[in-house]
């Protein structure tokens, strides 16, 4: 019943899984948000905001606010740069970021640095006939924290099981995200994610993440689905949104 009534409290507010561009720069002047969530069955949960904001043709900055029921607030703001031209099949991109996190009353520096990759499926012979067409991409990132004061309890935490530390900002952590997207209709779109992970306190895990996202009306889509760990630590959950471009 719990977990039923904060399901329900992270609808009402906003929810969503991760909605990023990927190595796809935003058109200059171009907005998009993602009101973002995500709650597992232990009860474990995120919600944020991500913003992309496209300054030209190959640069577009962006930020994410997030906050963890586990007692963790960040912000970060980044910059991504096309290494592409955009004329050819392959697109490509580099980024770099800088924020904070606040845990347990401290205050403590992030730093960020990705790459991402990313084709159309009219480049790739094996998808380019799927009707409504799509999209591959892999994004890669590394996050850096400065030292934590709570080491010792994190230790404890990680010993117990990783569900709860899984939502918690380690120091060092490394991360590849594998993408499929498909059109399957004018107004619905497909999403399957490999997500892979490791992490300097629970190691190594992976989750497949499924979205199905609708269009609800003008400048907004709607997102749902599921997220299921199937290597390392973790727990199935489901995450809601609603994206806004203009």
């Amino acid at each position: 019943m719990r977990l039923t009534i904060r399901f329900c409290l992270l609808m009402l507010l906003t929810c969503a899984g991760a909605a990023k561009a990927g190595p796809w720069p935003r058109e200059k002047g171009a907005v998009f948000l993602s009101f973002s969530g995500e709650l597992d069955r232990e009860g474990n949960s995120y919600t944020g905001l991500y913003g992309e904001y496209g300054m030209n043709a190959r640069d577009t900055l962006g930020f994410e606010l997030g906050h963890s029921s586990a007692g963790e607030t960040s912000a970060m703001v980044w910059w991504q740069r096309a290494l592409d031209k955009g004329t050819g099949a392959d697109r490509i991109t580099v980024s770099t970021g800088i924020g904070a996190l606040r845990r347990d009353g401290a205050l403590v520096p992030l730093a960020q640095i990705g790459g991402s990759w990313g084709r159309g499926w009219d480049s790739l012979p094996l998808l380019r006939t799927v009707r409504g067409g799509g999209w591959l991409a892999v994004d890669a990132r590394l996050k850096i924290a400065a030292p934590m004061k709570d080491e010792d309890e994190l230790a404890t935490m990680a010993g117990q099981g990783g569900s709860l530390l899984s939502y918690l900002t380690p120091e060092m952590t490394a991360k590849i995200d594998a993408t499929l997207g498909w059109h399957a209709t004018g107004s619905m779109m497909l999403i399957n994610q490999l997500r892979l992970e490791d992490r300097d306190d629970i190691g190594f895990s992976g989750k497949l993440a499924t979205t199905l996202v609708r269009d609800l009306g003008g400048p907004a889509k709607g997102e749902l689905g599921v997220v299921l760990p199937i290597w390392g630590e973790g727990d199935p959950a489901v995450k809601l949104g609603v994206w806004l471009a203009f």
